[in-house]
C-alpha cells in the first residue's frame, strides 16, 4: 500500500552528505569531462539559448554532473548541437536559469522539485508527484518521463548485518520489525523525529531500534559509522557510491515512506525539439537505480570521467 508522506525533507538534502562529490565536482569543471567538452567558460553567463543549440545544465555535485553528460550525449546521437553548463550551483539558481531559458535542460529529482515548489505537498505516487510539479512549475517549462532511477533516502545496512540476519537485495524494512531491538541505527538528527526517519520508520513498518545515534545526512559520519558496525542500519542514499564499495544492503521501502525521487529531465519547452524529447524519454526508460548506481561508482570511486561513463552508458544501450 502506498502512503501518503510530507516530502519536507528531500527537498534540501541534495547533496549536503557528499562532500568528496563536491570535491570531484569542482575538479570535473577545472578541466575534464563535459566542462573540457564544448562548454562556455562561465556556467553561470547571460543568454537565452539560441533555438539551435540545446543548453544541458547541472547541479554542483557529481551525479547531476554525470546525468546532465547523459542527456547531452543522447541529444548528440540525434544529430543536436549541445552546449554544457555544469555545476552550476543549487536548485534556486538553477530553476531561475531555466525560467529565462539561459539552461534548456537541467537533470532533476521530482518529489525534491516537488517540494521546493510546494513545502506542504504529498506523495502518493510517481505519477501524482510529476502532475503536481507540472501544476506548479512556471509556464515555459514541463517535465519529461521520470526515470525509474531514484537517489533518496534509504535505511541501509551493513554487510555484517546482512550476513548475520540473511537480508539481500529483495529485504524490505518489514524484515527488520523482529530484529531492529538488536540494532542501533544512525542518521542526522533530524532523522529521529521526522516522519520521513524513525517516526515513520515505527508506524508504517512497526520498527522499534535498540537505540539512535545522531550523525550526519548520509554523509562520511554515517557512512564510516556503519561500515565500522558502531551502527548497523543508517540512512544512506540510494545511489551512494559507499553502497557499492562496502556492500551495503539497501531494504526496499513497498510503503514509499521515503517518498519519490525519481531522475527527471526539466526542461525549457521552446528550446528542446522533439527529437530531443524523444531521446530524453528513451534514456529514462533505461535508467533504473542499480543503473545509476554502478554509473556513479565508476565515476567516484574508479575515477573515471564522466562524459566517457555517459558515452559507454549510451553505446551500451543502444542510445549512443
Amino acid at each position: 500500500m502506498t502512503s501518503t508522506v510530507k516530502s519536507t525533507w528531500s527537498s534540501t538534502r541534495h547533496r549536503g552528505a557528499a562532500a568528496a562529490a563536491l570535491a570531484l565536482a569542482a575538479a570535473l569543471v577545472a578541466g575534464c569531462g563535459s566542462s573540457s567538452d564544448d562548454t562556455a567558460d562561465n556556467p553561470l553567463s547571460e543568454g537565452t539559448s539560441d533555438g539551435k543549440t540545446v543548453v544541458v545544465g547541472s547541479n554542483n555535485f557529481a551525479e547531476s554532473i554525470l546525468l546532465a553528460d547523459i542527456y547531452g550525449e543522447a541529444l548528440k546521437a540525434k544529430g543536436i548541437k549541445v552546449e554544457y553548463k555544469p555545476n552550476i550551483g543549487s536548485r534556486e539558481t538553477t530553476y531561475g536559469l531555466l525560467k529565462n531559458g539561459s539552461i534548456t535542460v537541467l537533470p532533476e529529482y521530482n518529489g525534491s522539485l516537488l517540494a521546493y515548489l510546494d513545502p506542504d505537498a504529498e506523495q502518493e505516487s510517481m505519477e501524482a508527484v510529476n502532475a503536481a510539479v507540472k501544476t506548479k512549475l512556471d509556464a515555459k517549462l514541463t517535465l519529461l518521463e521520470s526515470a525509474p532511477a531514484e537517489d533518496k533516502d534509504s535505511v541501509s545496512i551493513n554487510a555484517e548485518t546482512a550476513a548475520k540476519y540473511d537480508l539481500g537485495a529483495q529485504s524490505t524494512l518489514a524484515d527488520l520489525k523482529e530484529i531492529a531491538p538488536e540494532l542501533v541505527i544512525g542518521g542526522s538528527p533530524e532523522f529521529q523525529t521526522r516522519h520521513q526517519g524513525l517516526v515513520g520508520l515505527q508506524k508504517e513498518y512497526g520498527l522499534q531500534f535498540k537505540s539512535f545515534k545522531a550523525l550526519d545526512a548520509g554523509g562520511p559520519l554515517t557512512q564510516a559509522a556503519l561500515t565500522k558496525n558502531t551502527v548497523q542500519a543508517a540512512d544512506i542514499f540510494t545511489t551512494d557510491p559507499t553502497i557499492t564499495k562496502e556492500k551495503f544492503v539497501v531494504l526496499q521501502d513497498p510503503k514509499n515512506l521515503f517518498g519519490f525521487a525519481n531522475v527527471t529531465p526539466l526542461v525549457y519547452k521552446s528550446g528542446l525539439p522533439q527529437e530531443g524529447v524523444d531521446a530524453l524519454n528513451a534514456v529514462s526508460a533505461k535508467l533504473d537505480t542499480k543503473t545509476l548506481l554502478d554509473l556513479d561508482s565508476q565515476v567516484q570511486l574508479e575515477n573515471k570521467d564522466p562524459l566517457d561513463v555517459a558515452k559507454e552508458w549510451l553505446k551500451s544501450v543502444g542510445l549512443g
